[in-house]
């Protein structure tokens, strides 16, 4: 094996890996069993070829001797991957792609020992999300519908198409803030998972679970409006399978165009233009918890597995921390 690619001030990746027998399996379960993105897949196969090139010189190709490396090897790797600069947080989700593969050569009875098992990854700080405050959410919401009325009273009004993406706008976000989804389940949300009658709609979460999300009643209303102009301009925009927000086109919006919304009503707001659409998930689930929300509840509206997950948006929610001490402990 080559041991001098440590010294390196980057890890390289070998595109080749793909090519590897049990790097291949490994892929058809992560895509098949584990229902796996392909933006996953490929980091997966980023982290092993970056492994597979740190020991291995170009002239070693596949299939690669998987049971050869050593806890000492793999170690290494990780401390060349932390000196290019790389987080903690990186570094620990480089340990555990590399320990899930291996898991899965264990399951394959290809080697008996991973070197990734025992290795520990490196301690990080906490850092708490960053969010908006109620009022900077109230201000981020009003900015839409503040831009339909300006232009409702102007000398020639919007033209449809240009009044339904200010109403989608205003229900996207005000959906967001509802329900606490992440955008890229938002941006999947077809009508067949919005029920307007009951207030809720179902979100594809991590790993494909469904779970409920409640829409308030400024969402709700935000939505019936946006709808409504939707079916003005698309006969079959309501259809079930069709995506809930779309685009001029009248086709479903991605992840990147919502970013790219909500920088524009930023602005219109007044608001620092590096939050992202995530920080209203942020907000959501702080705004709740400083309002009495128990934690569990947070924990199953924001699809986490783990209460341990959630448990730091109470360090962003003290006021209500101390309220509920004081109201509870008998010497509070």
């Amino acid at each position: 094996m080559n041991r001098n690619q440590h010294t390196l001030p980057t890890l390289p990746s070998r595109p080749d890996v793909a090519d590897d027998p049990a790097v291949a399996r490994f892929a058809v379960s992560l895509r098949e069993l584990r229902r796996a993105s392909p933006h996953t897949v490929a980091n997966y196969l980023r982290d092993i070829g970056q492994f597979a090139a740190f020991l291995w010189p170009p002239s070693a190709k596949p299939p690669l001797d998987w049971a050869a490396p050593s806890r000492d090897d793999a170690q290494r790797f990780l401390h060349a991957y932390a000196r290019t600069g790389a987080k903690p947080a990186s570094t620990a989700r480089k340990l555990a792609s590399l320990r899930t593969f291996y898991r899965f050569l264990l399951r394959e009875e290809a080697l008996a020992v991973s070197p990734f098992a025992t290795l520990r990854p490196p301690r990080r700080a906490k850092a708490l999300p960053i969010l908006l405050t109620e009022a900077e959410v109230t201000r981020l919401l009003n900015a839409p519908a503040e831009a339909l009325r300006q232009a409702l009273e102007a000398p020639a009004p919007p033209d449809p198409l240009a009044r339904y993406l200010l109403l989608r706008d205003a229900a996207l976000f005000e959906t967001l803030y509802s329900t606490g989804a992440r955008i890229a389940e938002i941006a999947a949300l077809t009508n067949d998972r919005l029920d307007l009658e009951a207030g809720v709609c179902r979100v594809l979460g991590k790993g494909a679970k469904e779970r409920l999300c409640l829409l308030g009643a400024p969402a709700l209303a935000a939505l019936r409006a946006m709808r409504a102009q939707a079916r003005l301009l698309w006969p079959r925009a309501d259809a079930p399978e069709r995506p809930v927000f779309l685009n001029h086109e009248g086709h479903g919006l991605t992840t990147r165009s919502i970013e790219r919304f909500m920088k524009r009503w930023l602005a219109a707001a007044g608001l620092s233009p590096d939050l992202s659409p995530h920080k209203l998930r942020h907000s959501f689930a702080t705004h709740l918890l400083t309002h009495g929300a128990d934690l569990r509840v947070v924990q199953e509206l924001l699809g986490h597995a783990s209460p341990a997950t959630t448990q730091v948006y109470t360090h962003l929610a003290p006021e209500r921390l101390a309220e509920t001490y004081h109201a509870a402990h008998p010497r509070g």
